[in-house]
């Protein structure tokens, strides 16, 4: 590990709005910090929004300082960069942010049902091809897992380079009709009036020097309903 990534490390443990539970405390079990995200963390009654495979924590830093009636958590496996976000945050001494350090396949361990009222995915791995499909974010496998806290008609965006991933997650979300709210494989060529749209990812700004269209979906979470996977189309049918 270089000395600038060791360094980032340890940091990251001296930061107050930092969890890192380890995977043996979480995995199957609850965490203490479930259901005490607005009473003990952020010590306030305000919605609460997640970034999950928040990366740099650029979406979940741009949207706390945009919106300080709301929190934000961000959430990722990676410490080393989820330094940077963590970091600006203090920096800009913004009270309204948090990260959490975990894997998204154990995010039911530190949320009780309700506490969560909107959902960011942004730039994702995009896990291609169909034997991959239920490692998406978008998969029914992890809409089931959000169901669980997330409100119900929460809010879930996605914003992704990847075509295939874009096309896959419409198509759950049409197959078990759920509310799109907005759509479309070339975001910058609309004329959307939301600014929140125009944060812009470290990743995301390759992509866009690189000529790649970034796509944008937006759709309700019905919380009563279990999510099916998409029937894939066999040779022949």
């Amino acid at each position: 590990m270089g000395k600038n990534k060791l360094a980032r490390w340890n940091e990251l443990g001296t930061f107050n709005n930092v969890f890192q539970p380890e995977i043996g405390a979480v995995a199957g079990k609850d965490h203490p910090v479930k259901g005490t995200w607005k009473t003990m963390i952020f010590r306030n009654m305000n919605p609460v929004v997640l970034e999950l495979g928040c990366g740099k924590g650029e979406y979940t830093v741009g949207l706390a300082a945009r919106f300080p009636d709301n929190n934000y958590v961000g959430v990722d496996i990676k410490g080393a960069r989820m330094w940077r976000g963590a970091k600006t945050a203090n920096d800009q001494h913004l009270t309204n942010v948090a990260f959490l350090r975990t894997r998204i396949e154990f995010i039911s361990s530190f949320f009780v049902e309700n506490e969560v009222d909107e959902i960011w995915i942004t730039f994702p791995d995009p896990h291609p091809g169909e034997k991959n499909s239920n490692k998406r974010l978008t998969s029914p496998w992890f809409l089931n897992r959000y169901r669980q806290f997330l409100k119900d008609k929460g809010l879930i965006h996605l914003k992704t380079d990847n075509t295939e991933l874009y096309n896959y997650s419409k198509k759950v979300v049409l197959h078990n009709k759920l509310q799109l709210v907005e759509s479309t494989n070339d975001l910058y060529s609309e004329n959307f009036s939301d600014d929140i749209l125009s944060i812009q990812t470290h990743y995301e700004k390759l992509f866009l020097k690189d000529g790649l269209k970034i796509n944008y979906l937006t759709f309700r979470l019905d919380k009563d309903k279990l999510q099916e996977d998409v029937p894939f189309k066999t040779k022949g049918t």
